[in-house]
């Protein structure tokens, strides 16, 4: 089964998922007095295929915020935020996400696989956050499941740079999960890092604060473009 949050991802002509956070993780404002119109706006207007929305409360997020980015567009919107409950994934789906953030190394393998089931029999795609091999290789249903691999250190917060290089090395371990729809997520700064992770063989990349923080945003995606065709 292939969700529309996923669907739309393996279709892009660029495969970004680009995302709404409040502030990073030292609480630096990310949003610069825009709106959330403004920002979906200029997100669908440089061709995203979908959104993300923090809504976890170490970034500023607030349920609100999803519900006025669902508002807002009509792609298909992640929510990203610390999910654990059933309770959760049912108001994820009244909000209007088409996928929601499940975060492997928290979640214990009977919980992980309860609630990849009970958000897919709801239409939500399970995007479930992986940071080492061996907790790719547990997610259960991984062929219904977008499997992305976190560049940052949760247990930090994701303060800090962010390490790529774990996703190029946990790649082929997404591959064997015989997920349809591998992704690299944080930490992804410049479009020839976003492109280089595209022209190794993820399905896609999501870029957050790299994208906020632009004062270039269609030159961002360009570069991105042309990384991709010619690599420097």
């Amino acid at each position: 089964m292939t969700g529309a949050f996923t669907a739309a991802l393996l279709a892009a002509r660029r495969p970004v998922v680009m995302e709404l956070k409040r502030q990073d993780a030292t609480g630096r404002d990310l949003f610069g007095g825009r709106s959330v119109e403004e920002i979906v706006a200029a997100y669908e207007d440089v061709g995203a295929p979908c959104l993300s929305v923090v809504t976890g409360h170490w970034f500023g997020g607030t349920g609100s915020l999803l519900r006025d980015v669902v508002r807002a567009t009509r792609l298909p919107v992640l929510q990203k935020d610390f999910i654990t409950r059933r309770s959760q994934l049912e108001q994820a789906a009244r909000d209007g996400a088409s996928a929601v953030l499940l975060t492997a190394a928290l979640l214990p393998r009977s919980t992980l696989g309860s609630l990849v089931e009970y958000g897919a029999g709801l239409g939500l795609t399970p995007f479930v956050e992986v940071t080492t091999e061996a907790e790719a290789l547990r997610v259960p249903h991984a062929e219904d499941c977008v499997i992305a691999v976190n560049n940052k250190d949760i247990t930090a917060r994701e303060r800090g740079a962010g390490d790529v290089a774990r996703s190029f090395g946990l790649l082929p371990a997404l591959r064997r999960t015989g997920t349809p729809c591998p992704v690299s997520a944080s930490g992804i700064e410049r479009p020839a890092v976003a492109a280089r992770l595209v022209r190794e063989g993820f399905a896609g990349v999501l870029v957050g604060a790299g994208l906020l923080r632009t004062d270039d945003l269609p030159g961002w995606l360009d570069d991105f473009d042309r990384e991709r065709r010619e690599p420097s």
